[in-house]
C-alpha cells in the first residue's frame, strides 16, 4: 500500500468514527416536557402540559402532537376552564395569536377574528378554529381530536 492510500483511509476511517457524534450533536435534543407531550392514554388524549405552565404564560402552544398544532388557553370567564384549538386559520394556513384583552384569536395575516371557543367572528375566513376536546386530569393538560 503506498503511503497516499494509507493516509487517504485513515482519512475516511477519522471521518467515519466521528459522524455519529456529529449527527448527535446537531440532532434536537427532547426535553422531558416534550417526551411528556408526545404520551397518549388509552382513550386517546395526549399530555401538552401543566395547569401551572398555562396559569404562567396565558397559553400553550405544542406542535408536536400526532393531531396537529394545539392551543390551549383558559376560558376568559371561567379560568377553570380550558379551551383547545388548531391555532391554524382556516383562511390563509397563518397561525392566530390569543389575545386576552381582546378575548380573542386574532390572525396576524389578514386579520380574521375568532372567539375563544374557535367561532369565527370576523372574516375573510369563512370556517371556524378546529377545536379538540381538553380536560385536566390532576394538573396535566391532556387534548383530544374530535
Amino acid at each position: 500500500m503506498k503511503r497516499r492510500e494509507f493516509m487517504t483511509w485513515v482519512g475516511i476511517g477519522g471521518l467515519a468514527s466521528y459522524l455519529p457524534v456529529a449527527l448527535a450533536a446537531c440532532s434536537p435534543q427532547k426535553t422531558q416536557s416534550q417526551s411528556t407531550a408526545n404520551s397518549v392514554d388509552s382513550e386517546g388524549y395526549q399530555s401538552i402540559g401543566t395547569l401551572e405552565q398555562l396559569t404562567e404564560k396565558g397559553e400553550l402552544l405544542s406542535k408536536e402532537l400526532a393531531m396537529g398544532s394545539v392551543l390551549v388557553i383558559q376560558k376568559p370567564d371561567n379560568p377553570q376552564e380550558i379551551i383547545a384549538v388548531n391555532p391554524t386559520c382556516p383562511h390563509a394556513g397563518c397561525s392566530v395569536n390569543w389575545k386576552a384583552d381582546q378575548k380573542a384569536f386574532l390572525c396576524p395575516c389578514h386579520d380574521s377574528k375568532f372567539a375563544a371557543d374557535g367561532q369565527l367572528l370576523e372574516g375573510p375566513a369563512e370556517e371556524p378554529l378546529k377545536r379538540y376536546q381538553a380536560k385536566l386530569e390532576g394538573q396535566t393538560i391532556l387534548v383530544k381530536a374530535e
